[in-house]
């Protein structure tokens, strides 16, 4: 191994797969229409995996549009010669809209009030925005029963609209009044655009579809998906069921090193608390990862399962700030440096799975993968 790897991965680290995230670039791009373009959601670290990174193996394959959620991220990007469209999904403060410009990013119109501030600043160009739509998500965007608004928005001087975008919030339900509700968030956009382009305002490229909106609406047809979590090769639920199948392969796996192995006898008690007492004599191993990585520590006490040496073996007592414990006595040949899988492609370490156990989401769980954790690319 070479040095700068052997640092890299001598505590805790992320191993990217590439290929993977490849493999499911081609998957997403089987089932929206031909015509339509792939915008990836690289926000939050790429949902973990390192944005940087991400970023640039989908300008490799040649995806050119990406979606970010702060102007910090876009500028990131920019700084390491990403390629291509970079839309910000969230607010900027209107007194740093000059780098939105400077570093060649599209901002977000949240609302009206937004947009008229916008208008009343000198700036040196055009400043290259999408506008966002509420639908009824009421988080932000302009309300689409707000026309006359909307209307002055796309004739103000200072902006340039290249797009116009809604977001569904219940995409990802099969309960039936979730469906009715995302029809409506739909029939509620279109006729917006409708309407818009009647009044010959230029509503640019649009897009409605997030990772959930293309798993279970793959019969619309806009001009790009914004896609996340699908593009990282997980759900965000455990089993969970869409109308469309993807063949997912995950691009992230999770690992960590065994820094101690030793015996303990029946009654002795492990990590903060005492919390897990043996009920008989135990090989157990301390592992270099712990909740100020991101493990969450709520995983305690949840007979959560990584892999060792090929063996599935569990967490026992408390999660620690940089360290947890593992019962490794199924174990044979451990030592000091082997290495612990925590997320992988196996079912009972999937991203899924853990996130189930933990009470939450995938998204939750991969975006707060802390930085401390080296990512380390696997072509």
């Amino acid at each position: 191994m070479k040095e700068k790897e052997s640092i890299l991965q001598d505590r805790a680290f992320i191993e990217l797969n590439f290929s993977n995230l490849a493999h499911n670039i081609e998957e997403i791009k089987k089932v929206i229409d031909k015509d339509c373009k792939i915008m990836a959601v690289v926000k939050a670290n790429a949902y973990g995996h390192g944005i940087v990174q991400i970023a640039k193996m989908l300008n490799r394959i040649g995806v050119k549009d990406f979606a970010v959620a702060t102007l910090s991220e876009g500028i990131l990007l920019r700084k390491h010669h990403i390629d291509g469209n970079i839309l910000i999904l969230g607010y900027t403060d209107v007194s740093n809209i000059e780098y939105v410009i400077e570093y060649d990013l599209m901002q977000t119109i949240i609302d009206y009030e937004y947009a008229k501030k916008i208008e009343t600043i000198e700036l040196k160009s055009k400043l290259k925005v999408h506008v966002k739509i509420n639908t009824g998500m009421n988080r932000i965007g302009e309300n689409y029963e707000n026309m006359e608004k909307l209307q002055e928005i796309y004739q103000m001087k200072n902006i340039e609209i290249l797009g116009t975008y809604t977001h569904l919030c219940v995409a990802d339900s099969f309960e039936e009044e979730d469906g009715v509700f995302t029809k409506i968030q739909i029939d509620r956009f279109n006729q917006c655009i409708e309407q818009l382009k009647r009044q010959k305002c230029d509503v640019g490229k649009v897009h409605v579809q997030s990772s959930y909106g293309v798993l279970n609406y793959p019969y619309l047809k806009y001009d790009f998906v914004r896609v996340g979590i699908v593009m990282y090769g997980v759900y965000s639920n455990y089993h969970e069921n869409t109308v469309v199948k993807l063949n997912l392969r995950p691009v992230l796996s999770l690992k960590a090193r065994i820094t101690s192995v030793k015996e303990i006898k029946k009654g002795e008690a492990v990590s903060y608390g005492r919390t897990f007492v043996a009920d008989e004599s135990k090989k157990i191993a301390t592992v270099s990862i712990g909740y100020a990585d991101g493990y969450p520590r709520n995983l305690s006490g949840q007979n959560v399962e990584v892999l060792v040496n090929g063996k599935y073996a569990k967490i026992i007592g408390r999660i620690c700030m940089d360290q947890l414990i593992i019962d490794v006595s199924n174990v044979s040949g451990i030592k000091q440096g082997d290495l612990v899988t925590f997320i992988g492609d196996k079912d009972e370490i999937s991203a899924e799975k853990i996130a189930s156990a933990s009470n939450t989401i995938t998204n939750e769980l991969l975006s707060r993968l802390g930085n401390r954790i080296e990512r380390i690319s696997k072509e």
